[in-house]
């Protein structure tokens, strides 16, 4: 049976529209004039019979009909994308980009990424290492794991790994640390690389409901990437509340050791990310269900040493 549709641009430029809510942003999308945006989306009205948007002082609205079709036009595009991307050639492994924030990177990834690597040879995986949320179009990035609350508009998210803080030191520290009191005779390290996360806490959260007052908790150095409070306080210089995931490996290998078994459970978590569709390549698909798959094996081991510690109390 053959197909019925509307011209494909008329089509494209009016999704770029609904989707901005402007024709201006539309056209810079697409890179052609906000004048050849507004006769395309004039010309599927009159194909269709139709208004599909009205200008009111608050900008474009959508007709109902418009607003219900934006995301069927969205997903449909996206897989168009997918199509275009494999008649280029046969499916392979190829290069997959992933962006990463550095300390999540260096600390938990990278060390694991010589399975995947052994597991899927024809993969090439690119880490990009970036605190923000990626430009996937404009960097070329097939996936990026973020930290925070599961939300990014506009993009589909999936739960990776929870996460949780305690305060963890150097050796020599730890063996002067009996009590949350004691900590109070070293320098308290500060993580800053979660200020926007309310559930995680700082020193002064951390001390009160440990029933330690009198000390002054905003004293110390500070720093922006947990992985660098971590190496701080591995090299000796005090004592950080430091999320466990990232100090895991150095906490397993005794850089790192935490003398109380206390951890507080934070709402952020670290997620998958990509735009919708995006993750439909074979690259893509075998890499989310690994680091699935890796996240899996980590908690586990993560629950059997807790249960360990507990036992030994």
């Amino acid at each position: 049976m053959a197909r019925r549709l509307p011209p494909l641009n008329a089509l494209r430029a009016f999704e770029a529209v609904a989707r901005h809510l402007s024709i201006s942003g539309a056209a810079e999308e697409l890179g052609v004039t906000p004048g050849a945006v507004s006769q395309s989306v004039k010309a599927l009205e009159e194909y269709l019979g139709r208004a599909l948007m009205s200008r009111t002082s608050r900008g474009l609205v959508l007709s109902d009909a418009a607003a219900a079709a934006r995301p069927l036009l969205r997903g449909g595009f996206d897989r168009l994308e997918e199509g275009a991307r494999r008649l280029t050639g046969p499916e392979r492994g190829g290069r997959l980009t992933v962006s990463v924030a550095p300390s999540f990177a260096a600390k938990w990834l990278a060390p694991r990424l010589g399975d995947f690597n052994a597991g899927f040879p024809d993969i090439d995986v690119q880490i990009h290492a970036s605190m923000g949320l990626a430009n996937f179009e404009a960097e070329g990035v097939d996936l990026a794991i973020r930290y925070g609350g599961g939300k990014w508009p506009g993009h589909e998210a999936k739960l990776l790994l929870h996460e949780e803080v305690t305060p963890v030191c150097s050796h020599r520290i730890a063996d002067e640390i009996a009590t949350p009191a004691d900590i109070a005779k070293f320098t308290l390290i500060h993580d800053d690389s979660s200020l926007n996360d309310e559930s995680c806490p700082d020193w002064a959260m951390w001390l009160k409901a440990a029933g330690v007052s009198d000390i002054d908790a905003s004293r110390g150095p500070r720093f922006n990437q947990s992985s660098l409070a971590i190496e701080a306080a591995a090299s000796g210089r005090g004592v950080v509340l430091a999320k466990r995931t990232l100090a895991q490996a150095d906490l397993d290998s005794g850089r790192l050791i935490a003398p109380f078994s206390m951890r507080t459970k934070l709402e952020f978590a670290y997620y998958v990310v990509h735009p919708p569709g995006r993750a439909r390549s074979r690259a893509a698909r075998r890499f989310i269900e690994w680091a699935l798959e890796q996240a899996r094996l980590y908690e586990i081991a993560g629950q059997a040493n807790a249960s360990l510690t507990a036992s030994n109390l």
